[in-house]
């Protein structure tokens, strides 16, 4: 069964950092572009970053997150992470983490398991 867990969402003033991580298992995680995504209350999932299988490097899909965000995986651990400071009010969504099969880039249609969400709060 594969599974995608995301913990490290938290309540966190404007201007804090928090850490992500999505544990993924039961399947071959090199073979897998990893991605995350948001959904803050009332919008659309929209998707953050991803690691690309294919050739190894990170994409940043939001202009907004670029140079505070950080994408990150531990393939021995088949882990990903999101580092994220300087955090905005506007990043409060629900965070989720996908998979999909090498050469997707974390296109939402292109992905074939989703964790189940670790919600970010970001306080003024």
């Amino acid at each position: 069964e594969v599974q995608l867990v995301e913990s490290g969402g938290d309540l966190v003033q404007a201007g804090g950092s928090l850490r992500l991580s999505c544990e993924v298992s039961g399947l071959t995680f090199d073979n897998y572009d990893i991605g995350w995504f948001r959904q803050a209350p009332g919008k659309e999932r929209e998707g953050v970053s991803c690691i690309s299988s294919s050739d190894g490097r990170t994409y940043y899909y939001l202009d907004s997150v670029k140079g505070r965000f950080t994408m990150s995986s531990d393939n021995t651990k088949t882990t990903a992470y999101l580092q994220m400071n300087s955090l905005k009010t506007e990043d409060t969504a629900v965070y989720y983490c996908g998979a999909g099969f090498r050469g997707t880039y974390c296109h939402q249609y292109g992905i074939d398991y989703w964790g189940k969400g670790t919600p970010v709060t970001v306080s003024s």
